[in-house]
């Protein structure tokens, strides 16, 4: 992989050909993450809606424990977007170059220690202790590239995806009458919505397979990638650092 391309993947300067490469590996790690986490801990880690949902299910049938537990999963999400927040803040305002890819690094080293440990964190300390690294890992991830592309790319779920595509559709369907505005479809953006879908079915379709084989480990080239796509931007910290020092 090219050193100047992972560079403007995670760097500090973005632009609209960056944010849509990030956007589609993102999508194929979250769809990765998704289907294979499922298959770990029987649970989508990335969907809020049927998280709220089951939330509101279980207190109104009074089943505390799994109410518990869909309120920690909804709060490991929360967490993994707030600290985000906190990394791409605290980066900002030291004018690092690693302003997005600290918070990139940090989701690589969570899917690694999943990779890892991730079978005896569920043997050991219950289901519930992994569903929350995962949502907290997805949680990360989506607020990286919604601060990234200011909110125009989401990876971690497609109900937006899907319901973006069907308004483009909707408007390339319109019958437009003569003097009247024009209504015209978006086909660049139907085409990366298309693309984000695609990558994250692919990715959920590899994830499900390499859980199915090689378990937990399935995450850790995925976990390799971010880092690779990381390291650029923050070794240009430290070198910077390292330099103002000597």
């Amino acid at each position: 992989m090219p050193f100047g391309w992972l560079r403007r993947l995670s760097g500090k300067r973005r632009s609209a050909a960056a944010n849509r490469d990030l956007g589609l590996c993102l999508a194929f790690v979250a769809g990765a993450a998704n289907a294979g986490g499922f298959l770990a801990v029987h649970q989508y880690t990335s969907h809020m809606t049927g998280i709220v949902s089951a939330l509101a299910d279980d207190v109104a049938l009074g089943h505390w424990r799994l109410a518990w537990g869909a309120l920690l999963a909804l709060g490991s999400f929360i967490a993994g977007a707030a600290a985000c927040a906190l990394l791409v803040n605290w980066a900002r305002l030291r004018n690092l170059q690693s302003e997005f890819a600290l918070a990139l690094l940090c989701e690589a080293v969570l899917l690694l220690l999943f990779g890892l440990v991730g079978a005896y964190l569920s043997a050991h300390w219950g289901v519930l202790l992994t569903i929350a690294l995962l949502c907290f890992i997805m949680g990360l991830q989506n607020a990286i590239i919604t601060k990234i592309s200011q909110a125009q790319i989401r990876t971690t779920h497609v109900t937006g995806l899907v319901t973006d595509i069907g308004i483009e559709l909707g408007r390339a369907l319109y019958w437009n009458q003569p003097g009247q505005p024009a209504v015209r479809a978006d086909w660049g953006k139907c085409r990366l919505l298309l693309s984000l879908l695609a990558m994250f079915f692919i990715g959920g379709v590899l994830g499900a397979l390499g859980f199915k084989h090689i378990g937990f480990a399935a995450t850790i080239p995925l976990a390799i990638f971010l880092l690779i796509a990381a390291v650029a931007p923050v070794l240009e910290d430290m070198l910077a650092r390292w330099r103002a020092g000597a």
